[in-house]
């Protein structure tokens, strides 16, 4: 049975879409447009990088930004590429049921996790952050409803016991590029077989459904009463936006911020820590190198690296050379 290449309309905006995007460019499908978050930036400053308009410009591919996606010029105008197919990745929109009704074949959305575990705008980042042994890619069948669809493909990988958003990431979005052809080649083959795509994949499990909301720059603020392994987690979770910070005030009554780039668990027997030994956010050692921090429940982490506000990253026996931090010192 052969079937024809589609017309494709791909939706995207971050660098998790493009890897798929250039698939499709070298596929035997046709991309007729790529639609994208539009540019802004406060007056003077220059509008963060769009890596899939970057990628659609250098193929020579036509983008459309509409501030709204849902607007009925805006649906107007894709139906008018005759679309089958919307491949949508980390673009940024909900859309509607009009609008996924212009394609014959719907639409389709590539998620960074295992759905229904971490639907939303930062699935990477929460799988992190929750201590999940494995993540993964799901192509879903779209819906109004968030991250809701059918799931027509997936594909799992363990996550690192030291792995970060920004090295899983990357990671994620090359496994999602065979991913997306097969839930294409799925839904090409019973649109060919029946003339309908209805039932394609199998229905997520709602009672299962977990939230990965996008995170702001309030994430980042360490809180020192939560237990050590929760922080190292966190840490790895925001690398490389918000990242996670804390405060140290001076004796001058002056405080900086530090951010942590690199942070270790403090094995029990080692930390030789009692529960009350010391409130969250006391410095307990600033021995060999490293500032050991109590955490909740009794735990204590090591900032092994760090970047103080305005300066350089360095390692934390370097900050210590030129700092007024000791034992008993807090950090806010």
């Amino acid at each position: 049975m052969t079937v024809k290449p589609l017309r494709i309309v791909v939706m995207g905006t971050g660098p998790f879409a493009v890897p798929m995007f250039e698939a499709l460019r070298d596929s035997p499908h046709g991309i007729v447009a790529v639609v994208t978050r539009p540019d802004h930036a406060p007056p003077g400053r220059r509008p963060p990088r769009n890596p899939m308009r970057d990628a659609a410009t250098a193929a020579g591919i036509g983008i459309l930004d509409p501030e709204r996606i849902n607007e009925p010029t805006v649906i107007a105008s894709l139906a008018a590429l005759r679309p089958d197919l919307f491949v949508v990745c980390d673009y940024g929109q909900i859309l509607s049921r009009d609008l996924l009704a212009v394609p014959p074949l719907g639409g389709i959305n590539l998620h960074g996790s295992l759905l229904p575990r971490h639907r939303g705008a930062a699935p990477v980042q929460w799988a992190i952050r929750e201590g999940d042994a494995v993540s993964g890619v799901s192509v879903i069948h779209m819906t109004p409803a968030l991250d809701a669809g059918n799931v027509i493909v997936a594909r799992s990988t363990p996550i690192g016991p030291r792995e970060t958003a920004a090295e899983l990431e990357p990671r994620l979005a090359a496994l999602g590029v065979d991913a997306v052809i097969e839930a294409i080649e799925r839904l090409q083959a019973a649109w060919a077989a029946t003339g309908s795509v209805a039932g394609v994949g199998m229905p997520q499990e709602t009672p299962r459904a977990t939230r990965a909301p996008r995170l702001t720059k309030a994430d980042g603020v360490v809180d020192w009463s939560l237990p050590a392994v929760s922080i190292e987690r966190l840490r790895r979770a925001l690398d490389p936006w918000p990242r996670l910070t804390a405060v140290f005030t001076r004796g001058d009554g002056q405080t900086q911020r530090l951010v942590l780039e690199d942070v270790v668990v403090v094995p029990p027997a080692a930390g030789a820590l009692l529960a009350d030994a010391a409130a969250p956010g006391t410095v307990l050692d600033t021995k060999d190198g490293r500032i050991v921090v109590a955490c909740g429940e009794g735990t204590a982490i090591a900032i092994m690296r760090l970047v103080p506000e305005g300066r350089r990253s360095m390692s934390a026996a370097e900050f210590l050379r030129g700092s007024p931090l000791m034992a008993g010192s807090r950090l806010g």
